[in-house]
């Protein structure tokens, strides 16, 4: 019978153990990235549907009104109001416009998003009621 010499076992060297952490590092770095991304964009899609709800709700009254000149104090200031209060259905830095020209009447929706000082997005829809 022949014995054959096994090599000796040797294990990782440092170099080897450094690279595969490295390797990990950047992927769980990737992943920490793509979570705020995603919240972010979440956060981003939830304020863009509070906005239209906002702006819907406005055209609803205007509509049943069948009259775009809608009274500024009593309909259109408590309504821009509650679009400034996140706490109430708002918007953070929220504000709710509405502009009448002829029997059109222009919904604006501006809010800016939470941690965001230079970015502003805008909701704008027209309703038009037939004369």
């Amino acid at each position: 019978m022949k014995y054959f010499k096994t090599p000796p076992v040797r294990g990782f060297s440092l170099i080897e153990m450094l690279v595969g952490v490295l390797i990990i590092s950047f992927g769980l770095l990737g992943l920490v990235t793509l979570q705020a991304r995603a919240l972010q964009a979440s956060t981003t899609t939830e304020d863009s549907q509070r906005a239209t709800l906002l702006a819907n709700e406005m055209a609803a009254i205007i509509i049943n009104a069948n009259d775009v000149n809608v009274d500024q104090t009593t309909i259109v200031k408590p309504w821009a109001d509650r679009a400034s209060a996140p706490d109430r259905g708002g918007l953070p830095g929220g504000t709710g416009t509405v502009t009448v020209n002829g029997n059109t009447a222009r919904i604006t929706v501006s809010w800016k998003p939470t941690g965001s000082s230079t970015d502003t997005y805008r909701y704008v829809t027209d309703v038009m009621i037939p004369q």
